[in-house]
């Protein structure tokens, strides 16, 4: 099997719980995107301020060009480890393989934890390992 594109990594359990939350009330309070096309179209309008990625999407090459579109667009963006509770996260009985935040509402504090503890692992280039 080939390598990805992008560098994946691991998220930690309360980081991933945070996540989950600021999207639970990003959902009720400000703006959210459900879905890898919606997601996609976020990212490339400039407008998400974090995309969220399941890990256990088949197949992968669902979700592969979201890492590499984020790194490009120099977005923020996070895996996490659960589609169906990305999905329960935003109010959707059915798994997601993506989601983003438009607009952290009153999750804006959350969303700036994350994005600032994951900043570092988004910039590293494909060779470190």
């Amino acid at each position: 099997m080939s390598k990805p594109y992008y560098v994946k990594f691991e998220v930690p359990k309360d980081l991933v719980s945070a996540i989950y939350e600021a999207l639970r009330i990003a959902k009720d309070s400000g703006k959210i995107r459900k879905g890898t096309n919606e997601t996609t179209k976020a990212v490339e309008r400039g407008v998400s301020k974090l995309a969220i990625i399941a890990e256990d999407v088949e197949p992968p090459e669902v979700v592969a060009h979201l890492p590499i579109i984020c790194e490009e667009r120099n977005a923020a963006y996070v895996f996490v480890p659960s589609k169906q509770e990305l999905g329960e996260a935003m109010g959707i009985s059915v798994g997601s393989a993506a989601a983003s935040i438009i607009d952290a509402g009153e999750s804006q504090h959350i969303l700036d934890e994350i994005v600032k503890s994951t900043k570092n692992k988004n910039t590293k280039s494909p060779n470190q390992e």
